[in-house]
């Protein structure tokens, strides 16, 4: 297939076995083409047309007009376009039908992605729309995703150095190879659909698998660079479809045996890819077909970092200034160390920061539904080690690649070789004072907004501590509230911290002690806890 774009026209070839044309008054068919012919489906300054060509003789075409073109399939290379020539009263007439033959399979499939993506994305109730989108029928995507945030994201995958800056990541994209590989039975022979392409890397990881075929669906430009990467890869890429558009959107000519994508953001769910990950699962995936990565776990555990909350609250004294140019700035200093503290901290820290053993909550990607998502709740309970200031919430999250073969996680804790996604902290503006062995409770609530992202709701509190505390309540308490769209980019490295809490870095660090909260009860025998260093032994 040959790609070719200018700065007021678009199209896409196709070479094909040949085309017949269908006579409007009778069934029968006359050749246009014994000899390999070309479809060209192309985008001009007013309309959209599939067109075809002999190639013999390229002045003489068959023009059909897309917007009332329907494509049918007759057999495995063979389909019939119909062009609807006029409505009556009663019934629909058509003016035009060609018989298409394709030479391969795959060339077939391609054609059909291809014609029914030229349909959506350039009409709108017969209209063509200059940026190619779709809005006669809004999808899920768009009814709950901000217009101008969707923009901004779809722009910023669209570019290579963002991509660059995620396959560099060897830790991700090691792990995912490993995955892939090590776990051939499951796509040797198999159609693969992978969710949020990108730049096509996890396609080309499913057929050198073996994958039968792979559509790799991308909604953003990254489209075009994974078309040229592919096809720069023939061997492989004989074997893969880029259709650009949102999952929620496109259509594929057949199910899927097995999803892949790398729907994670900071603490699993930024970016809310993870549901359309869920909605393309719902549409495209056969019952009780895999999924690559099937289930997260975002790991919680109280800290203690003076440093951090120190270079935080200092950030606001600025706003204590009563003499700024003749200006008392101190009117906004409450306001301004409030909004420092509504930001949620990415950065690696030392895992010797934590204050008692973490706790996980399980999300399975089989079963969870895409509303289970819009609000997720975890109850936190705790246990201090040592008498500490509690300043927040230290987070991270892991995910498995429960494969026939071998489950492989890829894991983002402290401590672990540190990945693009790095770790992050809910601090809170007042810490608590705890004891060794006193009772920490909470709540983690995060709501999903329509930025993509999510409204944190932490609250912690210490429960009464010593002889007669089982008949106390709670002693002290401190909440945060905190947008992840705005996390504090730290990325420092972690602190030195004192031989006290270097004692507890095993015991506390040992995700064998980890106690899941599974969301799926039956999902909970897939839990083979990773060692700290998962994925290292990746090259």
């Amino acid at each position: 297939m040959e790609v070719s774009k200018g700065q007021k026209r678009e199209h896409h070839d196709f070479v094909l076995a040949s085309v017949s044309e269908l006579s409007s008054s009778s069934s029968s068919s006359s050749p246009v083409s014994a000899s390999p012919a070309v479809a060209r489906l192309s985008l001009g300054s007013r309309a959209a047309e599939l067109r075809f060509y002999r190639e013999s003789e390229s002045n003489e075409s068959i023009c059909i007009d897309l917007r009332t073109a329907q494509l049918f399939k007759l057999s495995p290379l063979a389909s019939v376009c119909i062009s609807e020539g006029y409505e009556s009263s009663k019934e629909k007439s058509y003016s035009q039908g060609v018989i298409i033959q394709f030479r391969k399979e795959e060339e077939s499939r391609a054609f059909h992605c291809a014609f029914e993506q030229w349909k959506k994305e350039v009409f709108v109730q017969g209209s063509s729309l200059p940026n190619g989108t779709l809005s006669s029928s809004r999808s899920k995507f768009d009814d709950k995703i901000e217009a101008s945030s969707a923009k901004m994201y779809f722009h910023y995958y669209g570019q290579l150095l963002h991509q660059q800056n995620m396959l560099q990541d060897y830790v991700r994209t090691g792990t995912y190879y490993a995955a892939v590989i090590e776990n051939r039975a499951d796509f040797l022979g198999r159609v693969v659909v992978d969710v949020g392409a990108g730049s096509g890397i996890l396609s080309l990881f499913a057929a050198q698998a073996g994958a039968k075929h792979v559509y790799a669906v991308e909604a953003s430009e990254m489209a075009e660079y994974a078309r040229k990467l592919i096809a720069g890869n023939p061997s492989l890429g004989q074997r893969i479809t880029v259709i650009k558009g949102k999952v929620e959107e496109v259509e594929l000519p057949e199910k899927a045996d097995i999803l892949i994508s790398e729907p994670m953001g900071t603490l699993l769910v930024n970016e809310r890819m993870l549901e359309s990950y869920v909605i393309a699962r719902d549409r495209f995936l056969i019952p009780n077909g895999k999924m690559f990565p099937t289930v997260g776990r975002i790991h919680m555990a109280p800290f203690s970092d003076e440093y951090l909350y120190v270079e935080i609250a200092n950030k606001a004294l600025f706003w204590q200034q009563q003499n700024y140019y003749g200006v008392d700035l101190t009117p906004l200093h409450g306001s301004a160390f409030q909004g420092y503290f509504s930001q949620p901290v990415v950065d690696a820290f030392d895992h010797r920061i934590l204050v008692a053993p973490a706790t996980a909550h399980l999300i399975n990607f089989t079963c969870v539904k895409e509303e289970d998502l819009y609000e997720i709740d975890v109850p936190l309970k705790f246990n201090s080690s040592v008498g500490a200031r509690i300043h927040g919430l230290a987070c991270w999250f892991d995910v498995l690649f429960n494969g026939s073969t071998v489950q492989r996680w890829l894991t983002t804790a402290p401590g672990a070789p540190t990945t693009h996604w790095y770790q992050l902290r809910c601090v809170l503006s007042q810490p608590l004072y705890v004891m060794p062995g006193q009772e920490i409770t909470g709540r983690l609530r995060m709501v999903a907004h329509n930025a993509q992202s999510y409204t944190i709701h932490l609250t912690m509190s210490a429960k009464m501590w010593g002889p007669g505390a089982e008949q106390g309540g709670i002693l002290q308490t401190s909440s945060c509230k905190l947008d992840l769209k705005e996390p504090y980019y730290r990325m420092s490295q972690p602190q030195a911290y004192p031989i006290a809490q270097d004692q507890l870095a095993h015991h506390l660090m040992n995700t064998q002690d980890i106690q899941l909260q599974s969301q799926e009860e039956e999902g909970s025998e897939l839990m083979q806890h990773p060692s700290q260093n998962s994925g290292a032994d990746l090259h």
